[in-house]
């Protein structure tokens, strides 16, 4: 049998052939035999019988028409896509950082991390988080997350940072511990950066503006070119003028004027997110805030703030001799440059140099107090520095001879007030020097009245007067105002919030309670913005310097009575007001004078704390109503922390 194309089976190719014939034309026969081991079985032998033919390629007409290549046209659209919106990031990133001073991708960067705490507060703020161990877990991640953002973004950022850190006495003790960081000065920049903001705002140089010399030329003036101090928004450069005058110039970052619009904008848009989501009412301060914050960028209104000051303390008797307002250079300031007068102090922080004894002769006061001429520097160290370290001199003399020899000495005075720098006058009395005016709120008449008369409430104990004042601001929580504003327990109330919360606070496990605990604390803060369209906005940065009385005085160990003083202005102010009538402002003297008697019994608890002092107790009056706001505040759901300020 033949198959075709193929070979002849062992059968048939016997078949077909003739064995003689066979023989005869091949001598020699092969045989084949299979080996013992395997079974015997018919052995098979494939011969071609074709002719054989050497390879030809088929003709191109025989082939069959060719399939169309792929395209991948999907693949490439979206790989053209993707390096389109790489170049178009990278092109944008480069021009905001070069144009902008990277304020768009500072808020982006705001925007993303916005939305991963709300997120991670959405799902995980309950008793038994998702994916944490325990609430405090999850405000320790959230207050690093933001803590990071605020201070890798600078600049506004840290100043709102630091509106918060003022306040952090009421969020969780994450944020408190995280946020006292926020106080640590910025970095400065070059001064390649603040020449040109001289020369952009002026067209002169700062050698024109200023007349210095940066070589040490004799009959000018000099200019460190090093910042002696750097903030959030301005670092300050002293200066000796060619008259002899010694000056701060504070000069505005350079990139702050670029990003202050964006930055605002993005504090406005998450805000407005944030009070939708979690459904706290807190955008309706936001224009006012923002408006306040921006005007403390412009230098032109800081100055306009510091002169209207100075007139305020030299008409009021009880303030004059005791308050400096330094003087402002006007034809050496502009919006983003302020010269004003240069102070030789010490900082409010500095506690031990404060109390320190005082090496400086008798009937002597700091260097440059009342007008006493301040030594010039050394013209030839001047140029040996500016020679040697060119972007890092220190030209201003040290002028600490009033330490002494060893260097332990101080201003030796007792202090009776606060405030960030303080000097000492001839007579050895402090004099306290306000430097910093950018931030002002001016209040309306009838706010101002409300005020003073909510003060003196408090004082008295005047439950109804505190409740119809409370209430015409939107507040529906007496109780809790009261005590944030005293910065202490407010003890004269119906005590309704937290007997209210006593009562609904159940015994299960810590971290349920602690849950419990916070979630009264927005309820908290929802009943004192019940109502947004009354609420003052003066209230805001009014809280943010009672925040900062009470530290600073809490951190002097408590050198006067904080309430008394507060009180006693309050009601003092009802005396002075120009806005009443002759026959109002009368019956409100008679209220002072009955009021002075009142206040005879804080003084009884002042001085009672103060001789415990004496005798080594370590704690102050400040000490001890902390201890006890901080009681009452965990009943109201927040865990107050006033040692933000330390340090």
């Amino acid at each position: 049998m033949a198959i075709p194309g193929f070979a002849l089976c062992a059968r048939c190719l016997a078949r077909s052939f003739n064995p003689r014939s066979f023989q005869a034309s091949h001598r020699k026969i092969y045989t084949y035999r299979l080996p013992k081991s395997l079974p015997s079985r018919p052995v098979k032998r494939h011969i071609q019988s074709q002719q054989f033919k050497p390879f030809v390629p088929p003709s191109p007409s025989s082939l069959p028409k060719a399939a169309p290549p792929k395209t991948y046209r999907r693949t490439r659209k979206w790989s053209r896509r993707l390096v389109y919106l790489a170049l178009g990031l990278g092109a944008t990133y480069e021009f905001d950082q070069h144009f902008f001073y990277a304020s768009l991708t500072r808020s982006a960067r705001t925007f993303w991390l916005s939305l991963i705490v709300a997120t991670d507060y959405k799902i995980n703020f309950r008793a038994h988080p998702l994916l944490y161990d325990s609430i405090q877990d999850l405000h320790l991640r959230n207050a690093e997350r933001l803590f990071d953002l605020l201070r890798t973004n600078g600049g506004l950022y840290l100043k709102i940072g630091q509106a918060i850190a003022m306040q952090s006495a009421i969020l969780p003790p994450e944020f408190q511990k995280m946020f006292s960081k926020m106080f640590d000065d910025a970095p400065q920049n070059d001064w390649k950066d603040a020449e040109k903001v001289i020369v952009e705002d002026f067209g002169k140089t700062p050698e024109e503006l200023f007349g210095v010399s940066f070589a040490g030329e004799p009959g000018k003036g000099v200019m460190e070119r090093t910042a002696r101090a750097s903030a959030s928004v301005a670092q300050v450069h002293w200066a000796r003028l060619a008259n002899g005058d010694e000056v701060a110039i504070k000069i505005q970052k350079r990139e702050i004027a670029q990003q202050v619009g964006w930055d605002l904008w993005t504090f406005k848009v998450v805000t407005r997110i944030y009070t939708w989501w979690f459904d706290l009412p807190l955008y309706s301060l936001v224009p006012y805030i923002s408006e306040r914050l921006l005007l403390e960028t412009d230098f032109v209104n800081e100055a306009d703030n510091a002169e209207r000051m100075g007139q305020l303390v030299a008409g009021e008797s009880r303030l004059r001799g005791r308050v400096y307002i330094p003087k402002v250079y006007r034809e050496l300031s502009s919006h983003r440059v302020m010269t004003a007068e240069w102070i030789e102090g010490v900082r409010l922080w500095d506690k031990e140099t404060l109390t320190r004894p005082w090496h400086g002769g008798w009937r002597q006061g700091s260097p440059g107090c009342r007008g006493t001429p301040l030594d010039p520097p050394n013209r030839q160290k001047i140029a040996e520095l500016i020679r040697e370290h060119p972007l890092k001199e220190h030209l201003k003399p040290k002028r600490d001879s009033w330490k002494g020899s060893n260097g332990s000495g101080g201003l030796g005075v007792s202090l009776k007030d606060w405030n960030i720098f303080i000097r000492r006058l001839p007579s050895g009395k402090p004099e306290l020097v306000l430097i910093d005016h950018g931030l002002y709120v001016q209040m309306q008449p009838e706010f101002r009245h409300q005020y003073s008369l909510f003060w003196k409430s408090l004082m008295t104990f005047d439950n109804k007067t505190i409740g119809e004042i409370v209430r015409s601001w939107g507040i529906n929580n007496p109780d809790v105002f009261a005590s944030a504003t005293l910065m202490r327990p407010y003890t004269g109330g119906d005590n309704s919030t937290s007997a209210g919360i006593k009562r609904t606070m159940s015994k299960q496990e810590q971290r349920e309670r602690t849950y419990e605990m916070q979630q009264q604390m927005q309820k908290g803060i929802r009943e004192v913005l019940a109502d947004e369209k009354k609420w003052p906005r003066e209230l805001v940065f009014i809280g943010r310097n009672m925040r900062i009385v009470q530290g600073n005085n809490q951190y002097l160990g408590a050198p006067v009575n904080r309430i008394k003083i507060m009180g006693g202005w309050a009601s003092r102010s009802l005396v002075d007001s120009p806005d009443l009538g002759y026959r109002e402002r009368l019956l409100n003297f008679g209220r002072h004078v009955l009021f002075r008697f009142v206040l005879f019994s804080s003084d009884v608890l002042f001085y009672s704390s103060k001789v415990a002092q004496f005798f080594g107790r370590k704690q102050n009056l400040e000490d001890d109503m902390e201890a006890s706001m901080k009681k009452v505040a965990v009943d109201m759901g927040f865990e107050l922390n006033h040692g933000v300020f330390e340090g």
